[in-house]
């Protein structure tokens, strides 16, 4: 079942139980996944990964609007992305947690032979590819960094 039956068949559930939250996050996924559809090159078609990667982008955006909001004290903006963010990561991967990501950056870490923070490019080069969908950019360049100060 593609991502975007999944979207539909949960926003169905979410109009019958008049799910706010739901509407406003399902109808978020729905609408991305439209014009990545509609984009030029794109065929009418996504690939699981190019969902994943649209998925993400909405958290993405959404996490930074959420900080913004949190340092402007508006908890109602704030609350609405919080709810949106945990309805578009029920279609995501299930994300690594953080000691997870260690043992699984350590290995790349001693497979490339990198050592210092310099050797960071070589290390996130071959970490964002094998972790993709399990855990975003900045959560894996901040621990690359971490273990390469060692």
């Amino acid at each position: 079942m593609s991502l975007e039956q999944k979207v539909m068949a949960e926003l169905k559930t979410a109009m019958l139980a008049k799910n706010e939250a739901g509407l406003r996050g399902l109808r978020a996924i729905k609408a991305a996944i439209i014009v990545a559809k509609t984009s030029e090159g794109a065929g009418g078609v996504l690939k699981e990964e190019d969902e994943t990667k649209l998925l993400q982008k909405l958290v993405k955006q959404r996490k930074d609007s959420l900080e913004i909001y949190q340092q402007q004290q508006r908890a109602d903006l704030a609350q609405k992305e919080q709810e949106e963010i945990a309805i578009i990561e029920q279609f995501l991967p299930k994300q690594l947690s953080v000691d997870e990501l260690k043992v699984i950056l350590s290995k790349i870490i001693a497979e490339t032979g990198a050592s210092s923070p310099a050797d960071m490019g070589k290390v996130m080069g071959i970490a964002t590819k094998q972790l993709a969908g399990q855990a975003d950019g900045k959560t894996i360049g901040a621990t690359v960094k971490e273990l390469l100060s060692k």
